[in-house]
């Protein structure tokens, strides 16, 4: 399927059918809906009577079977390749650190080099791509660079940055275009979510996230902590995370987005992703010692690409948030 904001994308795609590539890294921000865009390209790639604007009839029986996913010339590259739950954009984490290894990637080399079971071509889907570990990395660069005939690799991307510039050069980029806010408050209104324009403006204005009520609710919690900081909410605030079993990454996101709040406000007078807690930060952005705030992003940012490890969640955050109150103390101290 293709999300209402995605028409554009899709016609500009289709102007580009004429020329194929061997492989198409498509990018943007999480949220956007970059899979779903590249299984609806997958999807009418594979189709055996595709409709005048190229999209999947999905009628006839290659459809059939890509729905059902069971296309025999369709693969799919995901950390959870094998599991029932397939890692979705947008779906709540887990602490497991998602990695693609280099025996997912041999079998899609593999079947990339046998003949189409439908006299067609054969489509490898790759999603995160950022996912693949080094080694499945450089194995999927070694096909790419030589290409069976006949064999298209979809990558999907949320943070292509973390690619390699080998592999990034062997596709061709197809960024993305984000819903405007007026689109994606319409998309999760339309959906039913509670407090839609909250919660966009928490996601930073992209639509396409698994909405929790409880996750929600912890996180209310979590901001409230946030907002009128303490040394025993601090404490019970990482224990309470900490018992729901909840990975690092979370927290870390609720956290680095309160101090880009609390930055831009102290900077600019701007605010993103909390403005239902505008009052609070506005008074915390006037005692925030500027030096140590930036000190305690900073520390946060180091820690961001450990966010899935199973690292000890509990004492990781309690020294971030010790880091935070300090953000205040001397202010406060100095009055």
């Amino acid at each position: 399927m293709l999300y209402p904001w995605q028409a554009a994308d899709w016609q500009r795609l289709n102007r580009e059918r004429e020329r194929l590539p061997n492989a198409w890294l498509f990018t943007g921000p999480t949220g956007i809906g970059k899979l779903a865009f590249a299984e609806h390209l997958a999807a009418s790639l594979l189709c055996e009577s595709p409709r005048p604007d190229h999209a999947a009839c999905s009628q006839c029986e290659a459809c059939r079977w890509f729905a059902h996913g069971s296309h025999p010339d369709f693969r799919r590259l995901t950390p959870l390749g094998d599991e029932e739950d397939e890692a979705k954009e947008g779906s709540k984490p887990t602490r497991k650190l998602p990695v693609i290894k280099i025996e997912a990637v041999r079998e899609v080399i593999d079947f990339a080099h046998l003949t189409a079971h439908r006299a067609g071509r054969r489509i490898v889907l790759v999603e995160p791509a950022e996912a693949l570990n080094p080694a499945a990395a450089n194995a999927l660069l070694k096909i790419l660079e030589e290409p069976p005939a006949e064999v298209l690799f979809l990558l999907v991307a949320h943070a292509p940055q973390r690619l390699l510039p080998t592999i990034k050069s062997r596709c061709r980029a197809f960024p993305l275009t984000a819903p405007t806010e007026s689109e994606a408050l319409a998309w999760l209104e339309a959906a039913g979510v509670d407090n839609a324009r909250t919660e966009l403006a928490h996601h930073g204005g992209t639509p396409l996230f698994e909405h929790d009520a409880a996750l929600a609710k912890l996180r209310q919690q979590f901001l409230d902590v946030l907002a009128r900081p303490t040394l025993a909410d601090a404490i019970s605030l990482a224990e309470q995370i900490d018992r729901h079993k909840l990975p690092l990454a979370l927290p870390l996101e609720w956290l680095q987005k309160w101090l880009h709040d609390l930055a831009g406000l102290r900077l600019g007078g701007q605010l993103r992703y909390y403005p239902d807690h505008q009052a609070a930060l506005q008074a915390l952005a006037e005692r925030a010692d500027l030096a140590l705030l930036m000190g305690c992003y900073q520390s946060l940012i180091q820690l961001a690409p450990f966010g899935q490890h199973t690292l000890n969640v509990r004492l990781q955050l309690e020294a971030l948030l010790m880091d935070y109150l300090n953000v205040f103390a001397a202010r406060t101290a100095a009055r």
